[in-house]
């Protein structure tokens, strides 16, 4: 749920300012809003959960397993490839939203294990 709900909702003003720009015919402007949302969110409310989380007694760690990893690595591949030109076309937005539905439905089923348990124990 906060994969998928939090960023949508969380971000409503960007999008809506990256879909009203494009559509006036400035596609490098509504690029520059969604890819700069996306790297304001990573700097700065990522870090910024992780220390409220050790102030409220509740430890979030940045340790992610290998599969969101991967994940996190072709996602990141992919934007690169989409805004490498700093043009767009439907089919590379349709590319990106195909994505974003695919690690939805895969991070949904996928079981998933705790990295940190392991750090907790020792063995």
């Amino acid at each position: 749920v906060g994969l998928i709900l939090l960023p949508i909702v969380g971000n409503a003003a960007e999008h809506l300012t990256a879909v009203t720009v494009s559509v006036k015919d400035k596609l490098d402007l509504s690029i520059g809003v969604a890819v700069g949302s996306s790297i304001q969110i990573s700097l700065l409310v990522i870090p910024f959960i992780v220390i409220l989380g050790w102030i409220i007694g509740k430890p979030l760690t940045l340790l992610f397993d290998p599969f969101e990893a991967v994940v996190l690595f072709l996602t990141v591949i992919t934007v690169n490839y989409v805004v490498a030109d700093g043009q767009s076309n439907w089919l590379e937005g349709m590319i990106l939203m195909c994505l974003y539905v695919v690690i939805a439905v895969a991070l949904w089923f996928y079981p998933g294990n705790d990295p940190a348990s392991r750090l907790l124990t020792c063995s």
